[in-house]
């Protein structure tokens, strides 16, 4: 008994370390010698954590975890309170229902699926920035969308690792 809580409390600190490790990508300042548009291209770390977890232990990181995470990443980056946690229970409501889909593909195919929906959180994002008069439209918003697609296979594998590692389930 004792064993299978001390399995489930290992796996908890790794979940935990992720996304904070993706805050910390999220908030990692941009040169200023470095052109504006390429603050564009960061990647969305924390969507994609959010994805893979999701994905792989849908029975642990849900729709809960995401309100929560965006809750934080709203406080972290100072945005409107509960704008990325829309964004992120869209998302997570998305991973959740496919999951067993999205396993079956291929991680080329999953990088689609992961262009899709940080295009669809980075919409929502905007959407809710420009009601509130913070912004307004650009298709640069979209770019996001491409860099955490391509990067999607490196993080795959990377947390793949981490929950075989640690034995996450």
């Amino acid at each position: 008994m004792e064993a299978v809580a001390d399995r489930r409390a290992n796996g908890l600190w790794v979940i935990v370390a992720s996304f904070m490790v993706a805050m910390v990508l999220a908030i990692v300042p941009i040169p200023d010698s470095a052109p504006l548009e390429i603050a564009y291209l960061r990647p969305e770390w924390i969507v994609l954590v959010l994805l893979y977890w999701v994905m792989a232990i849908p029975s642990r990181v849900g729709i809960m975890i995401a309100c929560l995470v965006g809750l934080f990443t709203d406080v972290l980056l100072g945005s409107l309170l509960g704008q990325h946690a829309i964004g992120y229970i869209a998302v997570a409501y998305i991973a959740a229902s496919l999951y067993q889909r999205l396993r079956m593909f291929s991680i080329w195919q999953q990088s689609l699926v992961v262009f899709a929906a940080v295009g669809l959180n980075q919409l929502i994002n905007v959407w809710i920035e420009s009601i509130a008069g913070l912004t307004e439209w650009n298709i640069w918003y979209l770019l996001a969308s491409v860099t955490s697609a391509l990067l999607w296979p490196w993080v795959f594998l990377l947390l793949r690792y981490l929950r075989r590692r640690f034995d996450v389930s």
